[in-house]
């Protein structure tokens, strides 16, 4: 079937360079997950956060997940009054990993805990700026997905107490003791939330794959405190500009995609406001298609980055 065939052949050229999450082609400086009494104004709707992790069906050897600064109560952490929260990292494989439609959710009722777990450790204050690794794991202990390329594993934090932000970084490894990446890996996500550069010429990305079957996309941003610009750049589009969330809520708009657009990547951008912006600033976005189904971002953009050809198209700006 031709749009499959495609499809793995784009999964192939972005698979170089793709276990570090966030990506260093992503230009996001930390994940972030508050405690679970902290306040949804501070960027984080549900206080979870899920990332999946790919390993080819061809690769044999023990794998490991390391993550960066797993406590709550370092230099990169945000505090509230005193450190007082703690995060739980949670490893699942096995069926329904991420194919229970569950796994794909960015709603925040109802659990993404689906699969089978495989480990889980809880971090008070400790660890900070190093690493810890959970491992080491076989690849056929993840799910087999086809649809992603692999074996799929899933990490869960959780904020389960306190009202911290906890800032961190994940890497796919084949050591336990540093960061060298499994070849062919990959990692993904449905919903992402993360922390923004304070630097205004900074732009951060994030790059969901739209495949044949999507006609619109519905993309939602929350707490984004009207800090600048949300546009998408298609292969065909230079801008289409997205309505904007305030302090605490969402804000969410359609879109439709041409058929050029479809096998392809977009690149979301993110523009903070040069004028007056904001700092520490912690958003939370995802991307449906038309049938409400969460469309994964891919920490490498498969086919590359998208670079609108000629005649492009402008969408009018919307707050």
């Amino acid at each position: 079937m031709r749009p499959l065939i495609l499809f793995l052949a784009l999964f192939l050229s972005a698979l170089c360079f793709s276990q570090a999450v966030p990506a260093k082609i992503e230009n996001i400086p930390y994940l972030v997950t508050f405690g679970k009494e902290g306040s949804v104004t501070w960027g984080d709707d549900d206080f979870s956060q899920s990332f999946f992790f790919v390993i080819p069906k061809t690769y044999k050897n023990p794998i490991y997940i390391r993550v960066f600064d797993p406590g709550v109560g370092g230099e990169i952490d945000e505090r509230k009054g005193s450190f007082n929260s703690k995060t739980k990292f949670s490893i699942y494989g096995g069926k329904g990993a991420v194919t229970n439609k569950l796994a794909r959710s960015t709603k925040p009722e109802g659990s993404k805990k689906t699969g089978s777990l495989l480990a889980t450790k809880t971090f008070g204050n400790e660890l900070d700026g190093q690493w810890y690794t959970f491992g080491p794991f076989n690849p056929t202990s993840g799910e087999l997905a086809p649809k992603y390329g692999g074996n799929v594993f899933k990490v869960i934090a959780d904020g389960i107490s306190g009202d911290d932000g906890n800032l961190y970084k994940y890497f796919l490894s084949t050591s336990p003791t540093s960061n060298v990446e499994v070849e062919g890996g990959n990692a993904f996500t449905f919903e992402y939330t993360f922390r923004m550069n304070d630097d205004p010429k900074e732009v951060s990305h994030v790059y969901p794959y739209i495949d044949d079957r999507v006609i619109s996309v519905k993309q939602g941003n929350f707490d984004w405190d009207n800090d600048g610009d949300l546009k998408i750049v298609t292969n065909s589009r230079l801008a289409i500009h997205l309505k904007k969330s305030g302090e605490g809520t969402w804000m969410r708009s359609e879109h439709n995609v041409l058929d050029k657009e479809k096998e392809s990547t977009f690149d979301v951008q993110f523009h903070k406001n040069k004028s007056n912006p904001s700092k520490n600033n912690n958003i939370t976005f995802y991307i449906t298609n038309q049938y409400d189904e969460s469309l994964p971002f891919y920490t490498i953009p498969i086919g590359g980055v998208p670079k609108p050809k000629s005649n492009i198209i402008l969408t009018p700006k919307t707050k």
